[in-house]
């Protein structure tokens, strides 16, 4: 199994995309500093995630869920939360 994952950063409120097979210390590893891409974005929260059986199916979600549409998929689909986090601030 492959998930497809959504973090969101709590210092800036964007968002990083990813896939891996082992979502628990993929999560562990962008949040103790190991991944470059969100190195400056830590701390990190998972707010999202869809499993695929196939990992070419996974790095296709992936690469959508870039995109301006898949970008808009997600902000839709995590609206109720986005709502109640922005309330809280």
């Amino acid at each position: 199994m492959y998930y497809v994952y959504v973090l969101q950063s709590e210092t800036d409120n964007n968002f990083y995309t990813g896939f891996t097979k082992d979502i628990k210390k993929r999560v562990e590893e962008h949040n103790s500093g190991i991944s470059r891409a969100t190195k400056a974005r830590i701390p990190l929260k998972l707010v999202y995630y869809e499993f695929c059986l196939n990992i070419k199916d996974a790095m296709k979600r992936e690469r959508y869920l870039k995109t301006t549409w898949g970008k808009k998929y997600i902000k839709n689909r995590i609206s109720n939360y986005l709502n109640e986090t922005s309330k809280c601030t």
